[in-house]
């Protein structure tokens, strides 16, 4: 009998962790072509000044799994009918026959396995070492980026920059008590680019964030906020300095401005990207190779995540009978 899930229902289930695992196994079979992975589409509602995205994908192996996530976008929702301005669902099938398995809200699946690809990149790409952090962003992505970096590195302190300085301090608070290590707000952009082992940007920032240059040898950069071709967290500088690794190539040419800008501007060539992180989870190609190497992962979100982490979610409310099931 098919689910529902509730965000509650997800919370309850769902740990970092687990979502780590099944990320790294997605973006394993996305690179080796065991998944199918069309466009996302984009379909407005122009009576309403909204619109309906549609983000299906299969992914096959042992982890065999087949869904779509179904968002909406409804920018005046907030003023005009107290509701978010972005709202999901995520249908999971059974790819055998194509049976319903579940209906979940999507908004925690979705910050959970975004969060996750970055523990993936962090646990091949970031120095064993690494003991701070550097956030840029303090909004609902932040915490799940974090916690992802802290399951896979020895991470010792943690720094945030927020263009909200108080929503920076509030979510500095929160984030000590909850990991049980020094989290601080700061407005030195500089320091706290330059003390980072590990750097994070999960903003809505149209322009670079920092300056390349104050990259320290050894840094490990996630970028994840930004994805339209003409918006961009990070400077040509910085690219040029790191090794390249994404997502999904195909998917960054054609939406990721932190690539998309260096490359028509001739400040970057294709071949500087090193390849995807799926590449590197399999073992095709090598993740960091030097304690002194800069990397670079740039995500700008795949249906495969959504899929191996809504298959992942419903297994976990199986078995603990968490879900109301849903009739006919």
């Amino acid at each position: 009998m098919a689910l529902w899930l509730t965000r509650a229902d997800v919370r309850a289930v769902l740990r970092m962790a687990d979502a780590i695992h099944a990320v790294a196994e997605a973006f394993r079979l996305l690179s080796a072509g065991e998944t199918v992975l069309p466009l996302r589409t984009n379909m407005p509602v122009v009576p309403h000044a909204g619109s309906l995205l549609t983000m299906p994908a299969y992914v096959g192996g042992s982890s065999d799994s087949l869904g779509v996530k179904l968002i909406t976008l409804y920018g005046d929702n907030p003023r005009k009918a107290n509701l978010p301005a972005i709202q999901g669902n995520f249908v999971l099938f059974d790819p055998q026959n194509g049976r319903l398995l579940a209906v979940m809200e999507a908004g925690l699946m979705t910050a959970i396995r975004t969060g996750a690809a970055g523990g993936v990149a962090a646990r091949y790409l970031a120095r064993p070492d690494a003991a701070v952090v550097t956030i840029f962003g303090s909004g609902a992505q932040a915490p799940h980026q974090l916690e992802a970096v802290l399951c896979e590195r020895p991470i010792e302190r943690v720094w945030v920059v927020s263009r909200n300085a108080p929503n920076g301090e509030r979510f500095a608070a929160v984030m000590t008590e909850k990991f049980g290590i020094p989290v601080q707000a700061t407005a030195d952009l500089e320091m706290a680019v330059r003390s980072a082992d590990i750097l994070i940007t999960a903003t809505s920032s149209h322009a670079p964030l920092f300056d390349g240059d104050w990259l320290r040898p050894g840094t490990h950069i996630s970028a994840v906020g930004s994805h339209l071709p003409t918006a961009r967290e990070v400077d040509s500088l910085t690219i040029q300095r790191a090794t390249i690794v994404t997502d999904q190539t195909s998917a960054c040419l054609a939406e990721a401005g932190d690539l998309v800008i260096p490359l028509a501007a001739g400040e970057i060539t294709l071949d500087q990207i090193h390849g995807e992180i799926g590449e590197i989870v399999a073992g095709h190609k090598p993740g960091r190779t030097s304690p002194e190497e800069i990397t670079f992962f740039k995500s700008v979100g795949l249906a495969v995540q959504d899929v191996a982490v809504a298959r992942l979610v419903v297994e976990k409310a199986r078995a603990a009978g968490v879900g109301t099931a849903l009739e006919g």
